[in-house]
């Protein structure tokens, strides 16, 4: 009876076994085939583009494993990249409700309803997503892109401070910080104060002070500002208007001009142009020229940056080419910044060799000068900070060891302060 009893329980066992293998091995079979098919899809969509084909590729995926929550909200993806956008629909509907809690879904949900410009509806689904995970990068930016493009520019920065708090290296959310700064004030002061002192060269300090004011608008922003010099005891007024005009999405430019009735201080006149292009990866690329008239004489400079944002640093290289009669000046900066929050919140260090046209000391320097005077060194420091998002305060400092004249050189130490007031 024992025997029996054994041979029985045995028999018993092995069945579990081949029922356990006839029911499970055509799940993990399904679920290869529906990896492999994914797979497959995923490189016709990234790096062949044929969106139709991978499409093909997810449904026959989906029929293998359809409660596959990730393959679902790829082919609402799919749908939505290849302009089927009702199918996109459908499909992140029938996600949402069967995955309530699922984050990429409504990432994914919130970023075709962006994109199909309903902001209403998108902002609702991103949302849902953040009370889920109120620390998603990808959330937060999308939330801030949402509100930008609703013109809603205080919503907007607050979830670009919370990202930024969460991961200060985060190139995206500083870019569209420092686009919605620009957008969301139309007008703007802002007032400055610089001081000059001299080791050999002066026996008096030169002090430059300015007030400017700022319209924003659909064309870009327009400045104008009054500076007042002080040299040598000697008072002078210069007006400027400058302003940053937008192009397209990719193109912007910057001009200048500048007057004064007093040209031993300031030049008689001055004018400037640079192009900017924002490139991919977070480069920047800039040409132009400067222009400063003193007494009839004019001298032009002419000028090219590269400029590239890395984790929460920015690196800009910057050449200025002076040609004269018997040689060419020469004239190079590096500035990096390293950003502590928002667009206007960091600290800023700058080592140059030669002279800069648009620092504003040099529009004290006469014409005749640029022949040697264009062989210095210098080293700038700057901090920049914001408070209640509508107030900018900075202080900055440098020295300059200059070329004077032929045989002498000089060192140069300033120091300035300012504030802008956004309304």
């Amino acid at each position: 009876m024992k025997i029996i009893s054994v041979n029985i329980t045995k028999s018993i066992i092995a069945g579990l076994y081949i029922m356990a293998a006839l029911t499970f091995a055509p799940a993990g079979f399904a679920q290869q085939k529906s990896d492999e098919l994914y797979a497959e899809a995923r490189t016709q969509a990234f790096d062949n583009k044929n969106y139709k084909e991978a499409i093909t590729l997810a449904q026959k995926a989906l029929e293998q494993t359809p409660d596959y929550p990730d393959l679902n909200i790829f082919l609402g993806r799919l749908y939505t990249w290849d302009g089927q956008t009702e199918n996109a629909r459908n499909t992140f509907d029938n996600v949402v409700k069967k995955y309530p809690n699922n984050v990429d879904a409504y990432l994914a949900y919130g970023s075709l309803e962006y994109w199909s410009k309903n902001y209403e509806k998108a902002l609702q689904l991103t949302d849902k997503g953040l009370s889920i995970n109120p620390k998603s990068e990808e959330l937060l930016l999308l939330r801030a892109r949402i509100l930008s493009d609703s013109r809603k520019y205080p919503e907007a920065n607050k979830s670009l401070k919370t990202l930024l708090e969460i991961n200060p290296k985060n190139n995206d959310a500083r870019t569209l910080s420092q686009k919605i700064s620009m957008m969301s004030s139309k007008n703007a002061v802002g007032v400055n104060y610089d001081y000059y002192h001299f080791d050999k060269r002066f026996d008096d300090d030169w002090h430059i002070a300015g007030v400017d004011y700022t319209r924003q608008g659909g064309f870009g922003t327009i400045t104008g500002r009054v500076n007042y010099a002080n040299k040598f005891a000697m008072d002078a007024l210069q007006f400027e208007i400058e302003s940053y005009p937008r192009i397209s999405n990719t193109f912007y430019a910057f001009v200048n001009f500048g007057i004064s009735d007093d040209q031993g201080i300031f030049p008689e006149y001055k004018t400037g142009f640079s192009l900017f292009a924002n490139l991919p990866k977070g480069f920047e690329a800039e040409g132009g020229f400067r222009m400063l008239s003193f007494s009839g004489e004019q001298t032009w400079t002419y000028t090219a940056s590269v400029g590239k944002y890395y984790k929460n640093l920015w690196f800009n290289l910057r050449a200025y080419i002076t040609p004269n009669s018997d040689s060419v000046g020469q004239s190079y900066q590096l500035t990096t910044r390293y950003y502590l929050g928002g667009p206007d919140d960091y600290l800023s260090l700058r080592l140059g060799t030669g002279i800069n046209p648009d620092g504003q000391n040099n529009i004290l320097l006469n014409g005749e000068a640029f022949s040697y005077k264009l062989k210095s060194n210098n080293i700038a420091a700057e901090y920049r900070t914001t408070i209640s998002q509508t107030y900018v305060f900075y202080v900055k400092a440098g020295l300059e060891n200059q070329k004077y004249a032929p045989d002498a050189r000089g060192n140069q130490i300033s120091a300035g302060i300012g504030a802008k007031k956004r309304f």
